[in-house]
């Protein structure tokens, strides 16, 4: 059994909605992190990060393909179970001074969890436009780079500036394979490196946060 601890940990990770999604979407069958990133818009970065997560939990693991492409799948599924207990109150006398911070906590609380839950629910809804964002460019880019690979690239790199490590974790393709696309899109002029990192090339291109 999980000790408090770890409960907090799963508690946590399940508290992110894209980490649920991911879970979901592995429940169905084991994918590779290009795989994740397309069918649920998250950006590849930020899928590794989760995946590298629940992989610390050994909630999940990778086995690799003759390509050498990360598979993740699950190994231990999560199912929580919540049980509200009303609980009745006793008439009482009028509270005592701690008494009545106890309680004036208490409902403070109660407002900043509300609170909380409001940014919960704005941030859902951000996160549905940015995968309707991110479904749009998709469609958009397939017109103007006729290479899947090459558009997962960009599109990767459209989230952030990226190591070429942290591609290869993402496009998960043999280093020749992975080089010579990164060398095509350098010679069109769409990518650029810099120090370690590869990043869309032009004024043009995104900021990275």
């Amino acid at each position: 059994m999980l000790d408090d601890g770890g409960n907090s940990r799963i508690l946590d990770i399940l508290g992110n909605r894209n980490r649920r999604r991911i879970i979901e979407l592995l429940r169905q069958k084991p994918c590779f992190v290009t795989e994740i990133s397309e069918r649920l818009t998250i950006s590849p970065k930020a899928v590794i990060e989760h995946l590298q997560l629940m992989e610390h939990e050994d909630i999940l693991k990778f086995s690799t393909d003759q390509r050498r492409r990360k598979y993740y799948y699950l190994v231990n599924d999560i199912d929580v179970i919540v049980r509200i207990q009303r609980q009745t109150t006793e008439t009482q006398t009028s509270p005592s001074g701690v008494e009545s911070r106890f309680f004036s906590s208490l409902g403070m609380l109660r407002k900043m969890i509300e609170a909380r839950d409001h940014l919960i629910d704005n941030l859902d809804q951000l996160e549905r436009d940015i995968e309707l964002k991110a479904q749009e460019i998709l469609s958009v880019g397939k017109e103007i780079i006729e290479d899947d690979t090459d558009l997962d690239i960009v599109f990767a790199l459209g989230h952030y500036e990226l190591s070429y490590n942290e591609l290869r974790e993402y496009i998960a393709l043999p280093d020749y394979e992975l080089n010579s696309h990164l060398q095509g899109l350098v010679r069109r002029g769409i990518v650029s490196q810099d120090g370690t990192k590869f990043k869309l090339w032009g004024s043009n291109a995104p900021l990275s946060p």
